[in-house]
C-alpha cells in the first residue's frame, strides 16, 4: 500500500527588511556625540547579519518619497525647508534654524535621509499591503512620530509612519486598505501621528508611553488618556499614559490584553503599522550615569522627568507584544524604527521582533510578571473613557490580580552595569524651552525673605470676613490651631462652591517645596485621592487638570488649586468623626482681593490661620505675566528659631520619607543623600 503524500509545509513568511547606508548621512553638523546617530542603524544591521536574519529576509533598498506624498501630512513650506536644508543655500543658517526647533539638528545629509526614511516606509507598506511581502521591518532614520504638520521636533523631520498610512488610504485605493491600526510603543508619546489622524476613523491610533502627569517628553497634555479623538474620529485615538518609570513587560502585556487587543478585534484593521521605538528598555549604562551627572550639575532644578526612557521592556517582551498583533490583519505588519538609543539594546530588540515575523518560536519569561497598581488604574481609566465607543471595554477588569506597588525612589534611580537606552541631553533641554522654569538658589530665597519683612506689623492682615467664623456657622466650624478658626462646612462630595468656579479661571504659579516636591502627594491635593503619608483623602479641586508646566517643581496653574494646597498644608481639611466624611473650608484663603494686595505688597499674612504651619504667602515675581506664589511659616517662628526659643528637630519619619521621595524623583539627591541632608539641616541654626 502506497504511503499517503506528505502535506505540503506552510510557506515560509516573506519578511521584508529595508536598510540603506544613505540614511546614515544624517548626523550632527560638527561630529559631536548624539544618541540619535548613524550607528543605531549599523548596530542593528550587524546584529541581524551576524544572526543570519538578513539572509532569510527580502532585503530592500530605500526609495525617496515623492513630495506630494510627504505633503499629504506636512505643510508645503515644511516639506520645502526639510528638502532644502542640506543645500548650500543654508550653509550659513542651518544651525540657527535647527535651534528654533525642539531637539533637532541638521547637516548636509539630513535632507536626503529624511526623504529616504519617509519613502522607505511607503515602499515596504505598499509591498505588504499588496501581498508581495507578509510583513516588513524598515530600519529608518531620522525617526518620525514626533514630527508635526508644520514642525520638526524630537529628532524627527518627517512623520514616516503617517506619510505611509496616508499613502495607503488615499493614494493607492487599488490596494484595498480601508482601515489602519497604528501602534506606537515608543516610550515617548507619538504626538505628531496623533494630531494627523485625530478626526479620521479610518486610523485607529494607539500609543502607550511614559506620561508622568504630563512632565515626560514631549511634555504635552494631549498624551493623556482623555484625548480620544474628535468629530468622526472620536474613540479612534487611544493613549495609555504610564505615571512613572519602571513599567515593564507585565504592564505592557496588560495594556495589550485589556485595551489594545479587544479594540483591535472590533476594529478589524486591514494592515498594522508599528511605530517601533525601543527606548523603553530595561537596563542602564555608564553613559546613562554620565548624562545623569550632567543634569545633576547643570539642571538640578529641572523636574521634567528622567532623561532616560526608564521603562523595563525586555527584547522578549517586545517579541510577545508583536506576536499578539500577528493574529490581526492577516499578519500584515510593518515595523518602522522610531527611538531607542542604546546600540546593544536596540539591536537585540529588533532581532527578537524579526524572529517573530520569520515564524521562529521563542520562550517568553519575565522575572516580574505583575503589573504596577498604577498601571492597572491607568488601564481602567482608559477603558472607562472609551467604553462608549468600544462596548467591548465595558466589562470589568479581572479581580484578585496580583499587583506591584509604585517603584520606590531607590528603584527608580537604580543603575546596573548593563548598557541602556538613553535620551539625548538636547531632547530634555529642548523641552525646557516649552515650559516655564525659574532657578532660584537658597541665597535668593533668603534675599526674598529679608526684603519682604515678614513681621505682622508690616503685613496687611487677611480679615476673617472672607472666611466663615464659628459665630457665623456655629454648628459647622472647626477650631484650628489655637484660636484661629476657619469655617469648615463642605463635605468631600459637595465642592460646587461659587468661589471655586471663579478662582478656577485665575492663573497663578506655585513655587513648591517640602512635601509638595513629591509629585504623587502634590497631585492628590488638586486631583483627589490619598498618597502615602496622608491620614485622610483629598477631594481634589473643581479643576483637577494636571499642572501646565514646570517651575522649580511641579506647579498648579489655578488659584483654586493653590487654595487647596493651603488647606492641606495647614491641616484645614478634617475628618468628621461622626460619619467619616471629609470636611473642607467653604471659602478661600486667597481670593481676588488678596491677590490685588499681594501683587503690590509682595506678601500677605493670613490672620485666620495665623498660628498654622504656613500662614504667610509670598509673591516672588511674575513668569509669563502670571504671579508666582509660595507659602512660608509665620515670621514669629523665624524669630524664635533664630534666637533658640524654638528648637530645631528632624521631621517625623513619615514627613521625612515624603521629602526624600520628592528630592529623589526631582533628581536633587539620591535616597541616602536626601536623608543625610535632612538630618544635617536639623542640626544647623538659621
Amino acid at each position: 500500500m502506497a504511503a499517503a503524500p506528505a502535506s505540503p509545509a506552510a510557506a515560509a513568511p516573506r519578511v521584508g527588511l529595508l536598510y540603506d547606508e544613505r540614511m546614515c548621512a544624517h548626523a550632527t553638523p560638527d561630529g559631536e556625540d548624539h544618541p540619535e546617530n548613524p550607528e543605531r542603524l549599523r548596530a542593528i544591521w550587524r546584529k541581524l547579519n551576524a544572526e543570519g536574519v538578513t539572509s532569510r529576509c527580502v532585503v530592500l533598498k530605500a526609495k525617496e518619497a515623492e513630495d506630494k506624498y510627504v505633503a499629504s501630512v506636512h505643510s508645503k513650506n515644511h516639506v520645502k525647508l526639510m528638502k532644502e536644508i542640506s543645500s548650500k543655500k543654508y550653509d550659513s543658517s542651518r544651525n540657527k534654524i535647527a535651534r528654533k526647533y525642539n531637539s533637532i539638528y541638521f547637516n548636509k545629509g539630513s535632507s536626503e535621509s529624511a526623504v529616504l526614511a519617509a519613502g522607505s516606509v511607503i515602499e515596504v507598506a505598499e509591498k505588504v499591503a499588496a501581498g508581495e511581502l507578509s510583513s516588513a521591518i524598515a530600519l529608518v532614520r531620522p525617526p518620525g512620530h514626533h514630527a508635526e504638520h508644520d514642525e520638526a521636533m524630537g529628532f524627527c523631520l518627517f512623520n514616516n509612519v503617517a506619510v505611509a498610512a496616508n499613502y495607503l488610504l488615499n493614494e493607492s485605493p487599488d490596494l484595498g486598505i480601508k482601515k489602519i491600526l497604528i501602534v506606537d510603543w515608543d516610550v515617548h508619546h507619538g504626538n505628531g501621528t496623533q494630531k494627523m489622524f485625530y478626526n479620521d476613523p479610518r486610523v485607529l491610533f494607539f500609543s502607550v508611553h511614559r506620561f508622568d502627569y504630563g512632565s515626560f517628553y514631549p511634555a504635552e497634555g494631549d498624551a493623556s488618556h482623555c484625548f480620544i479623538g474628535e468629530e468622526a474620529g472620536k474613540g479612534y485615538n487611544i493613549n495609555v499614559p504610564w505615571e512613572h518609570a519602571k513599567c515593564g513587560d507585565a504592564d505592557y502585556i496588560a495594556a495589550w490584553d485589556h485595551v489594545l487587543l479587544p479594540v483591535t478585534e472590533a476594529f478589524d484593521p486591514d494592515i498594522i503599522l508599528v511605530s517601533a521605538g525601543f527606548d523603553a528598555g530595561h537596563v542602564y549604562s555608564y553613559c546613562s550615569l554620565v548624562l545623569k551627572f550632567y543634569f545633576d550639575i547643570c539642571f538640578p532644578w529641572l523636574a521634567l522627568g528622567d532623561p532616560l526612557g526608564g521603562c523595563c521592556i525586555t527584547p522578549n517582551g517586545y517579541a510577545l507584544l508583536l506576536t499578539k498583533l500577528l493574529g490581526f490583519a492577516k499578519g500584515r505588519i510593518v515595523m518602522a524604527l522610531e527611538g531607542g538609543y542604546n546600540l546593544r539594546s536596540i539591536a537585540n530588540s529588533v532581532y527578537a521582533c524579526a524572529k517573530v515575523l520569520l515564524g521562529d518560536k521563542f520562550t517568553f519569561s519575565s522575572p516580574e510578571m505583575h503589573p504596577f497598581e498604577s498601571s492597572w488604574r491607568v488601564i481602567q481609566a482608559v477603558r472607562n473613557e472609551l467604553k462608549t465607543y468600544w462596548p467591548v471595554l465595558s466589562s470589568k477588569l479581572p479581580e484578585n490580580v496580583s499587583l506591584r506597588i509604585r517603584p520606590s525612589p531607590s528603584e527608580l534611580y537604580a543603575f546596573s552595569d548593563s548598557e541602556s537606552d538613553t535620551e539625548d541631553v538636547d531632547e530634555l533641554s529642548g523641552a525646557v524651552s516649552s515650559v516655564n522654569i525659574i532657578q532660584v538658589a537658597d541665597d535668593a530665597i533668603s534675599e526674598h525673605l529679608s526684603k519682604m519683612k515678614l513681621d505682622e506689623v508690616n503685613l496687611a492682615v487677611k480679615i476673617a470676613s472672607s472666611c466663615s467664623t464659628a459665630e457665623q456657622h456655629p454648628t459647622d466650624s472647626v477650631q484650628v490651631d489655637k484660636d484661629a478658626s476657619v469655617g469648615l462646612s463642605k463635605r468631600i462630595s459637595d465642592l460646587s462652591l461659587t468661589w471655586r468656579s471663579d478662582l478656577s479661571r485665575t492663573h497663578v504659579w506655585y513655587a513648591s517645596f517640602g512635601s509638595n516636591m513629591w509629585k504623587p502627594r502634590f497631585l492628590c491635593y488638586i486631583q483627589g485621592g490619598k498618597a502615602e503619608g496622608m491620614s485622610i483623602p483629598c477631594c481634589g479641586s473643581r479643576d483637577t487638570s494636571s499642572p501646565r508646566g514646570t517651575m522649580w517643581k511641579t506647579v498648579p496653574h489655578r488659584l483654586e488649586q493653590f487654595n487647596d494646597i493651603l488647606f492641606q498644608e495647614n491641616r484645614l481639611v478634617l475628618e468628621d468623626g461622626k460619619d467619616g466624611n471629609v470636611v473642607y473650608p467653604d471659602s478661600p484663603l486667597i481670593g481676588s482681593s488678596e491677590m490685588e494686595f499681594i501683587s503690590t505688597n509682595k506678601a500677605i499674612h493670613l490672620e485666620p490661620i495665623k498660628d498654622s504651619w504656613y500662614s504667610n504667602v509670598l509673591y516672588l515675581g511674575d513668569e509669563d505675566e502670571l504671579p508666582i506664589l509660595t507659602m512660608t511659616c509665620p515670621s514669629s517662628d523665624i524669630e524664635r528659631l533664630k534666637y533658640g526659643e524654638l528648637p530645631l528637630a528632624p521631621p517625623s519619619k513619615t514627613y521625612a520619607a515624603t521629602l526624600i521621595k520628592g528630592l529623589v524623583e526631582g533628581e536633587q539627591l539620591d535616597a541616602d543623600g536626601a536623608a543625610n541632608y535632612i538630618n544635617a539641616a536639623a542640626t544647623r541654626g538659621l
